[in-house]
């Protein structure tokens, strides 16, 4: 039989603890008033302190059955000592479950709580206490002001949770219309070339029979790198192109030294490594690989607070291995989008991406995107 392990040993024994306590609580704070005489003095009222915080931890992780608690422990109390103290005791410490219910459960479940706290309330004062028209007033709109703060946060907890996912959708649309841009710019790159190369074929097949062989040969290899690229991504990426974009060559991982240079112009030296055999990549897995590194570089120069930074490209035999590392303040300030568009570009070659602060400090990030078998 397996042992359980020790974290989730105390996790048990800590919870069992908690409901032995909050389950006493209504006897504990029933003795507690009926020994205060005028006023509360000594350990028992320690021990109700106590008990009320325990209650709050509960009532955070189980809220529906501690405000039940909560009500049967005041109302006792009430039972016990009619005076304004336990009257006010009770009304906020049933309105902060009130509060806390409204804020964390929909509406059908927190009116409900609502009501049935309040009805408890105005119960116990009318039949324990000398109720006055200004008490019960106090007593109903202090119930209506805690639900209607924890409905409040609750919605604008909602709103801001709505927001985040709107604009990380955006993001994500945002990175894929670049990502197709950035596509057209590789299969207009190689339609030109084939394009050339199918118009020197033509005018010397004639008269000279071998360089026809070579621009057919140029043709076949460019159509079938092109093919592959478009295969992997484009059924993935929207077709929308707002606006133009000039045509050429896509940057790639040779590219790296001139990006080096000029984030060492922006105060940040980085320090490129490579392993491997450095050879050629498919455009696709090349430009994603160069965006990659030049996001989390620029994350560096905005973010990081440090003076340098590693890249290191490890050309493996069946995938690509992209890692970026840093000593500064080890996190992404803001929303985080640069994230979410390595992560969108490494999702669409199938690769894996992680990135996050480092157990020694600073930041890391990584990316492998695995390599067709054309170039292993």
């Amino acid at each position: 039989m397996t042992a359980l392990p020790l974290s989730r040993v105390r996790r048990v024994a800590w919870t069992a603890v908690l409901w032995v306590a909050v389950v006493l609580y209504p006897l504990v704070l029933f003795v507690t008033v009926g020994n205060g005489g005028s006023g509360f003095a000594g350990a028992e009222v320690l021990v109700s302190a106590v008990l009320t915080v325990l209650a709050g931890v509960l009532l955070l992780r189980n809220p529906l059955p501690v405000q039940a608690i909560l009500l049967l422990a005041w109302t006792a109390a009430l039972v016990q000592m009619q005076n304004g103290v336990i009257v006010g005791l009770h009304i906020l410490i049933t309105d902060l479950g009130v509060g806390y219910i409204a804020a964390a459960r929909r509406r059908r479940v927190s009116v409900p709580v609502a009501v049935v706290t309040l009805a408890v309330q105005v119960l116990s004062v009318l039949a324990f206490v000398s109720a006055q028209d200004i008490l019960l007033m106090t007593v109903i709109l202090a119930a209506a002001v805690a639900w209607m703060v924890g409905h409040s946060v609750r919605g604008r907890r909602a709103h801001a949770e709505t927001l985040q996912e709107q604009a990380t959708a955006q993001a994500v649309a945002e990175e894929r219309l670049r990502i197709a841009r950035e596509l057209h710019d590789m299969v207009a790159h190689s339609i030109g070339i084939i394009a050339i190369q199918a118009g020197v074929g033509g005018r010397v097949i004639d008269t000279q029979p071998a360089e026809a062989r070579n621009a057919l040969n140029a043709i076949e290899a460019t159509s079938r790198e092109t093919l592959a690229g478009l295969r992997r991504m484009l059924t993935a990426l929207r077709r929308d192109d707002p606006g133009s974009v000039p045509l050429g060559p896509a940057p790639g991982l040779d590219d790296l030294d001139p990006l080096a240079e000029a984030t060492k112009d922006a105060g940040v030296k980085v320090d490129v490594h490579r392993r491997g055999q450095r050879r050629p990549l498919p455009p696709d897995v090349d430009l994603s690989a160069y965006r990659i590194v030049q996001e989390a570089v620029t994350n560096v120069v905005r973010h990081a607070g440090t003076d340098q930074c590693r890249v290191t490209v490890d050309y493996g035999d069946e995938e690509l291995a992209i890692e970026i590392e840093d000593d500064g303040r080890g996190g992404v300030l803001g929303t985080g989008y640069g994230l979410v568009g390595m992560r969108e570009r490494v999702g669409l070659l199938r690769g894996d991406f992680t990135a996050g602060p480092r157990p020694e400090g600073g930041f890391r990030v990584t990316a492998r995107i695995p390599l067709p078998a054309a170039v292993r």
